[in-house]
């Protein structure tokens, strides 16, 4: 490109959309034009105006019209025109009255500690490695990544996580049987009522969040009551299922060896389809590793994973390794281009997998959580022996059993001590014949390090007595 052209495009200053209607000619115009884009708070105040030879050539005006514009608003006190400086909003210009939000009353303390499961410690997040990560994905990346995205997801993603998968959760599959999604519940609405239709079968107790989606989706949930062994497959009495094998969300517990096998029976004799939702089981502490139920039989399971617990749910990026008969009826649903999970992030994870940086997280992430899971579970047998916690073995939370009838006033008890943190009744199916539990849902992944140990001084007081 010439200088010259260089030159001129610097001098024209940045853009600036202005509509200019009403009568009155073209200066009065845009002198209302301007004063609205001031009062509007779209040009606040020390915001610099393109010059007005710029501006004049941008609408199609006479540079005299613009400098009149700009001449007769500074008189007003609407812009300021300062030698060297250009011309800008003036500071006393109409500022937007700001939005008052109502007084709360008075009711219970705010939280000021967090102990509510689902999200991993946002302090952790590997920025280093995923800078560098990110980094050295976009040097190589092709130029074909820069423009509409593949509904599948980047192959490059898909490759390294066919590879993680097979080596770290015992998945069987390959790249062209996985769908990038932006998520586990993106992932559900994918599935339903589009490719996949109910009534389905969940455990007994779940996310009510989930629970919505399928309401939405017009699909009927079935509660399948839950015991030591997991979830009681043996009662299903409907195709398709959702299930949490490798650690029950929330009570805890990998479902038992004999019931996985059951449900690939049932989905098999019934041409229906296993859900299976491994949302934390790279996390273990006391037990072996237990793999996906996928590897039993890939063409009756869809295997549904995110990086929300393992690295951040600010990331947005989760998969579905489907039963091959399935792939194109989602792609379909996805549409021809990807509207959700960013290309970039996409190949930053790829890099980030390949590399091993995810593998070294994880162990690194497997012995913090660990640490706070002792400290949980020392704090409870010093301070309230009479409090059980299960499901510990594994995940990011523990379900601390109560006495029956005090779960109410011990979450009354946890927001009087400033502590945010869920009963298990929240978790309950509206239709579940099972007994009802008493307990506390507590996430020991979620406060940040320096936090943990105020929450869980807080957590014990609001324990009930023995």
């Amino acid at each position: 490109m010439p200088e010259e052209w260089v030159n001129s495009a610097e001098r024209l200053g940045a853009d600036l959309h202005l509509e200019l209607t009403g009568l009155g000619g073209k200066r009065a115009a845009l002198i209302a034009a301007l004063r609205d884009a001031v009062r509007a708070g779209r040009l606040g105040p020390g915001t610099r105006l393109p010059p007005y030879r710029s501006l004049a050539a941008d609408l199609g005006l006479a540079r005299n019209t613009v400098a009149d514009a700009y001449a007769e608003l500074v008189a007003e006190g609407w812009l300021t025109a300062v030698q060297g400086s250009g011309t800008r909003v003036a500071e006393r210009a109409e500022p937007l009255k700001p939005v008052r939000t109502p007084k709360k009353g008075p009711g219970a303390p705010q939280p000021v500690h967090n102990l509510r499961q689902g999200q991993p410690d946002a302090t952790s997040f590997p920025r280093t490695e995923w800078l560098a990560a990110a980094r050295r994905a976009l040097s190589v990346a092709p130029h074909d990544a820069f423009g509409p995205g593949d509904p599948r997801g980047r192959r490059e993603l898909r490759e390294a996580l066919a590879e993680y998968l097979a080596r770290a959760r015992g998945v069987r599959t390959s790249p062209e049987r996985i769908v990038v999604c932006s998520g586990f519940a993106h992932a559900l609405r994918l599935l339903f009522p589009a490719v996949l239709r109910g009534p389905l079968a969940v455990e007994a107790y779940g996310l009510a969040f989930h629970r919505s989606i399928f309401a939405a989706a017009g699909v009927r949930t079935i509660p399948l009551a839950l015991d030591e062994r997991g979830a009681r497959v043996e009662d299903l009495d409907v195709p398709a299922v959702l299930l949490t094998p490798a650690h029950q969300f929330p009570t805890g517990g990998p479902l038992h060896h004999d019931r996985r096998t059951a449900v690939i029976g049932h989905v098999r004799a019934t041409g229906g389809v296993l859900l299976e939702d491994d949302y934390d089981g790279e996390f273990r502490y006391d037990r072996k590793p237990v793999g996906a139920v996928q590897g039993l039989d890939p063409e009756h399971v869809v295997y549904l994973g995110s990086v929300s617990k393992s690295l951040s749910p600010a990331l947005r990026l989760g998969w579905l390794v489907l039963p091959a008969h399935l792939v194109d009826p989602v792609l379909a649903v996805k549409g021809e281009r990807e509207a959700w999970a960013s290309a970039l992030d996409q190949l930053a994870l790829a890099e980030f997998l390949a590399s091993g940086a995810y593998d070294r997280h994880i162990r690194r992430m497997r012995q913090r959580y660990r640490r706070r899971r002792d400290q949980l579970v020392t704090a409870l047998a010093e301070r309230a022996p009479h409090v059980t916690p299960a499901g510990v073995a594994a995940g990011l939370h523990a379900v601390l059993r109560l006495p029956p009838g005090t779960e109410k006033a011990a979450l009354k008890a946890a927001a009087w001590q400033g502590l945010a943190l869920d009963g298990l009744a929240g978790y309950r199916h509206p239709d579940s014949t099972m007994s009802t539990m008493d307990g506390l849902v507590v996430g020991y992944a979620t406060p940040p390090e320096h936090a943990f140990p105020a929450a869980l001084e807080a957590l014990c007081r609001a324990l009930p007595p023995a």
